[in-house]
């Protein structure tokens, strides 16, 4: 079969804006970088992202789910078979202490409006800027919290197309790790369970963390977020830091002179300036310090 077979097919199922032939996947990170995918689909419910999954395991097409892109490098020569982003699936609920998330919801969102209902527990994700779905497949944290202290359970489609509903203890939950990515198993929605708290701390608390970010993390560029596992015995950014690499990549690309963790997209970088500036890292720092550095984005697609 071919990408217009699997464009044809899915537009006569979904509806027509939710569907596109040779995407660049540039306007889907937030990196702005990564070339075409063969077919990019925007579900606007549940319904339609299992239509999808169901297709793409019935007629045997590799199948991505980008999410936001926020941790995601797409290389410049796009991705093949179908892209399945999710954001358009963003509905959040609460009901006394639970708080529900489609996965396309932003962690910082669903953060922020547990925090205006006087619940605490996920403050540690106010400055997260994956979605649901991507910070339950890592486990994601900052902040001394990470999502298995929150999480009560999650609904998944298997890559067959089976729904299941996995509670805490199903989710295997280690670091940046879980079964859903073991298995790769994709997210629809996610149940948190919260504490209530004192206002006044959770709101000193959000407003000291989100400081803490825009001051140390370089967010006026586009970048994948930390790019690097912390070693166990180190910090990766100290790391990178004291290999002086600062300032350092190629085309477009460079270590945040802010942060050192951090690698971005200062002038129109390719995937593939972006890529060779990770090598650089990792390889200055095994030869300076002999740590390797493993990789927390996710590189993904063709050359």
């Amino acid at each position: 079969m071919s990408k217009q077979k699997w464009f044809e097919d899915l537009s006569a199922v979904l509806p027509e804006h939710t569907v596109k032939l040779d995407e660049p996947l540039s306007l889907h990170t937030i990196t702005r970088m990564g070339g075409p995918a063969d077919v990019f689909t925007s579900p606007e419910s549940q319904a339609e992202a299992i239509v999808i999954i169901n297709y793409a395991a019935q007629y045997k097409v590799p199948l991505l789910l980008l999410g936001n892109g926020s941790n995601m490098v797409v290389r410049d020569g796009g991705v093949r078979g179908i892209v399945l982003q999710l954001t358009k699936l963003k509905e959040i609920t609460i009901t006394n202490t639970h708080v529900y998330a489609e996965s396309g919801a932003a962690i910082i969102d669903v953060s922020k409006h547990a925090a205006t209902q006087g619940l605490t527990g996920l403050e540690f994700a106010c400055g997260i800027p994956g979605t649901v779905g991507g910070a339950m497949v890592m486990n994601a944290g900052a902040y001394g919290g990470e999502i298995q202290d929150v999480i009560k359970q999650c609904t998944v489609v298997t890559p067959e197309g089976e729904l299941l509903i996995l509670k805490k203890e199903d989710l295997d939950l280690g670091y940046r790790s879980s079964i859903i990515s073991k298995k790769g198993y994709f997210v629809l929605s996610a149940e948190f369970e919260l504490s209530s708290g004192e206002q006044q701390i959770i709101d000193t608390k959000i407003a000291d963390l989100t400081h803490q970010r825009t001051s140390k993390q370089p967010l006026e560029y586009p970048s994948a977020g930390s790019v690097f596992k912390r070693p166990p015995g180190y910090f990766a950014g100290q790391l990178i830091q004291d290999s002086d690499l600062q300032g350092k990549g190629f085309g477009g690309a460079e270590v945040s002179t802010k942060h050192a963790g951090f690698i971005v997209n200062k002038n129109n970088a390719t995937a593939t300036d972006y890529i060779r500036t990770i090598q650089l890292v990792q390889k200055t720092v095994k030869e300076k310090f002999g740590v390797d550095l493993e990789l927390e984005v996710k590189i993904v697609g063709e050359e």
